[in-house]
């Protein structure tokens, strides 16, 4: 489990390069199929822009994974970073989808579940999910006109 921490404890981390946080950040595994299918989807259901991303492979992902006390090498599970607080596991997929707009925020059924059987569901995926659905050889790059919505 990761520590809980201070809302925005990331400013203070000289590790952690400066970045503009008025809206939340969700960091993903960039060479995962299925991350980068996810952070696709959110892409295209995310009309309000609401959220930006940035490939936990990249400097300022890998610092908040580290941060956070994640492996970025090995990471188990995606991040959302939301008014300064960390939103993780099945937490931070429910998350995102509940802004997404029908049918996606139906996945809030899921903060029905106690908290060890959705992230036991979550983490039965995110360890399997390169031999489920494979790896890419290099990080998804967004197209010009999302460019804005990352980090690198």
């Amino acid at each position: 489990m990761t520590p809980a921490r201070e809302p925005c404890s990331y400013r203070a981390d000289p590790a952690v390069p400066a970045f503009p946080d008025d809206k939340p950040l969700i960091v993903f595994d960039g060479r995962c199929v299925l991350c980068s299918r996810f952070a696709q989807l959110v892409l295209r259901r995310d009309t309000a822009r609401r959220f930006r991303m940035v490939a936990i492979q990249s400097p300022l992902g890998a610092a908040l994974a580290r941060h956070y006390g994640i492996d970025p090498e090995n990471p188990y599970t995606s991040l959302l970073v939301q008014d300064g607080r960390l939103h993780q596991k099945a937490d931070a997929a429910i998350e995102i989808l509940r802004h997404l707009g029908f049918p996606w925020w139906l996945a809030l059924a899921g903060k029905a579940l106690p908290r060890f059987v959705s992230d036991w569901l979550y983490f039965r995926i995110a360890r399997n999910r390169i031999a489920w659905f494979g790896a890419r050889d290099a990080c998804l790059m967004p197209d010009p006109a999302e460019r804005d919505r990352f980090f690198t």
